[in-house]
């Protein structure tokens, strides 16, 4: 999240496999692959996504090698806060954790 938080993707790229599945909100489909992530990412190069932000009630489950982390991403812009569930899960490679899916949605507000 720092990464955005400057406008930079590359960091949340880095952490990407070759073989990434994503899901948001401002997708019409399922994203596959790094190439697609990456075309979507590169919309936002240089346009800081929030002010600031928080990252609250994360929690880490493991099973061999994977790894799934579910949380809340609170984005403060502008002195408006936007939630997001978020759930990214992890695979243990040579070249250590990668993201194989990611997937947002809003939090629905009550």
């Amino acid at each position: 999240m720092d990464g955005f938080l400057q406008g930079n993707p590359d960091p949340a790229l880095s952490m990407a496999a070759p073989d990434i599945t994503y899901f948001h909100t401002m997708t019409q489909k399922r994203l596959d692959g790094l190439p697609a992530v990456k075309a979507l990412y590169d919309q936002y190069r240089g346009r800081p996504l929030f002010d600031s932000y928080e990252m609250a009630d994360a929690k880490v489950q493991t099973a061999g090698d994977v790894a799934i982390l579910t949380y809340i991403l609170v984005q403060h812009v502008q002195g408006n806060t936007a939630r997001w569930n978020a759930t990214e899960v992890y695979r243990k490679t040579g070249d250590g954790w990668r993201v194989i899916h990611s997937h947002w949605s809003a939090v629905r507000e009550q």
